[in-house]
């Protein structure tokens, strides 16, 4: 990335690179030339780079064959899109290089250090490995769609690929100002709007990670004023919540102004590594690491980046290379590491956690999905319930993080609404913010009841897209195509609970009352259930498949076909 866009670096003029501790200073040194000449260069540095800074850091022996350092000097130019909006899935088969128990033996042992007074905070990272991918670049796509980083990069050196979608700026220099932003904190994302927001504000308030960031600020100003003009360091925005498809994160903003004359070598000799991936204090605490973790980090954990003249807008801007896979062709493996900050109080369970939540962006497909409502429109009363069904995708674009205007939305749906008989209506909002609307006839009346059928597989409820109505219908479709019998199907979790149908909200007479599964199950929250539990006719409970058996009458339930007596299709009994 130069200046907030993407670049693409072809025909490296000349390479730098570091195959030695006792050559980072000179590629440094090398690159400042290279940027007063008006040129740019791109690379990234390794995390043991650190051991050749003449600094006294500590690290492993580099990973065999890896430069310590690489960069390659070119003329930047705009980059192209993504080839893929929506690439096909890459699984690796990815495995911990840690087991559970061996994390938790390293976790204890940290906590030993820190009673110990050796070090009050300490990053503790291990590895994924899996075999290298026929083609980085579609594991490079998974990544930053699945991650949407703000520091993607792709590097080819020809042994090694670099695929990172970091979401961590190490620092970024424009002018005579330095800006760090660290990341330290870490909570999973929600599953709704609603449980995103309770997530942040136990993020906020949680002594443990409120502790964690503290402390990596405090050692990065520190970093800072050994190089900067004293007294410019300052903190602009501490603790500021931060979301990503998986995982909430604090963020704290340091700047600070440097004298003329500082160049790469100093930067890196004062701020390398990043405090968020060591912990504090640096020294000894890199030395903690270097005792317990069994293999060099590499590129994870250093940083990836491109410096340019010093007249550009944005002369240097480095990531953290979090969220960074390593691609060996030569050996045929990829690794990605993972990990996070170990405090007195972290609890090594919810560490584990955390550092595979951290890896979720490299096991799920990616998917260039949309947001759907589908409405039911009369001429005398405009759509069923129109303010609900916008407010609800409003909602889903707020937790997607896709750009949503809703009163552009409203215009575009009344643009097609004019003149309208009773139709069917479909709304699609995508990411960019553009909204499509198609309208139809209304779905023809079923003739009876509607035809359930029971389907054995469990749905996973545990991720948020049963909770909001998107394209991602595969978990429906698969279902209903089973039971071609029925004219809908019934879903259950992993714990036997009924949780809804394929299109509609299942409601059960019991004892006299019409009730449906609650939110908590892991629904699509309906808006013809939302408006019935509001006026009294329907309330929420547990539903069983023994329930629906023993249930006075069946209902099925939605915005465009309204309500529908339904009857549950019996399988015949196996002998």
């Amino acid at each position: 990335m130069v200046g907030g866009t993407a670049t693409a670096f072809h025909r490296v003029e000349e390479e730098l690179v570091a195959w030695q501790p006792c050559d980072v200073a000179r590629v440094m040194e090398r690159l400042d030339a290279v940027t007063a000449s008006g040129r740019w260069a791109f690379g990234f540095v390794t995390y043991e780079a650190a051991s050749g800074l003449g600094t006294g850091l500590r690290t492993r022996s580099p990973v065999p064959g890896l430069p310590l350092a690489w960069f390659g000097v070119a003329e930047p130019r705009p980059a192209p899109p993504l080839q893929d909006a929506d690439p096909p899935p890459v699984d690796l088969g990815w495995r911990p290089e840690w087991t559970a128990d061996r994390h938790r033996r390293a976790v204890d042992a940290v906590q030993e250090n820190i009673a110990a007074g050796e070090t009050y905070q300490c990053n503790l990272t291990t590895s994924l490995r899996a075999s290298a991918p026929a083609d980085p670049e579609q594991l490079y796509r998974q990544m930053v769609v699945n991650q949407i980083g703000r520091y993607n990069a792709l590097i080819d050196t020809g042994r090694f690929v670099v695929a990172s979608a970091s979401p961590e700026l190490f620092f970024e220099v424009s002018g005579d100002w330095i800006t760090m932003r660290p990341m330290k904190g870490t909570a999973p994302r929600g599953r709704t709007g609603a449980e995103d927001a309770e997530a942040v504000d136990r993020l906020r308030s949680s002594p443990k990670e409120r502790a964690e960031n503290i402390m990596i600020v405090d050692l990065v100003r520190n970093d800072l004023a050994r190089i900067a003009v004293p007294g410019t360091v300052a903190v602009a925005d501490l603790l500021r919540p931060e979301r990503f498809p998986t995982v909430h994160q604090l963020t704290s903003t340091v700047r600070a102004e440097l004298p003329p004359g500082v160049g790469t070598a100093d930067l890196f000799r004062a701020l390398f590594p990043c405090g968020s991936v060591t912990g504090a204090p640096k020294r000894r605490t890199m030395e903690i690491i270097r005792e317990l973790e069994g293999d060099a980090r590499g590129v994870y954990c250093g940083a990836v980046g491109v410096v340019g003249p010093r007249d550009a807008p944005v002369r240097a801007r480095f990531s953290v290379a979090i969220r960074s896979a390593l691609v060996d062709r030569e050996r045929g493996v990829v690794t990605y590491g993972t990990g996070g900050g170990i405090t007195w109080d972290s609890a090594p369970a919810a560490e584990w956690s955390e550092l595979l939540v951290k890896a979720r962006l490299l096991d799920e497909a990616p998917r260039d999905f949309h947001l759907i409502e589908t409405m039911r429109h009369d001429p005398g009363s405009g759509i069923h319930l129109r303010d609900d069904h916008l407010a609800r995708i409003a909602a889903s674009a707020r937790y997607f993080g896709f750009r949503h205007d809703p009163g552009a939305v409203a215009r575009e749906l009344d643009r097609h609404l004019t003149g309208a008989g009773p139709a069917r209506v479909r709304l699609c909002c995508h990411r960019d913010g553009t909204a499509t609307v198609d309208v139809g006839p209304l779905p023809p009346a079923t003739a009876g009841p509607v035809r359930l059928a029971t389907d054995d597989e469990p749905v996973d409820t545990s991720t948020c897209w049963t909770r909001h109505k998107t394209s991602r219908r595969e978990v429906y479709e698969v279902r209903r195509a089973r039971h071609p019998e029925a004219d809908d199907v019934i879903l259950i979790d992993d714990a036997g609970a009924v949780v809804e149908t394929g299109i509609a909200t299942l409601a059960a007479r019991i004892e006299g009352r019409w009730w449906t599964p609650p939110a908590s199950v892991g629904c699509l929250p309906g808006i013809e259930r939302g408006h019935r539990i509001r006026t009294g006719t329907l309330r929420e409970r547990p539903l069983a498949v023994a329930d629906l058996d023993r249930a006075d009458e069946l209902a099925v339930l939605s915005s465009l076909r309204g309500w529908r007596p339904a009857v549950l299709l019996h399988r015949p009994a196996v002998h």
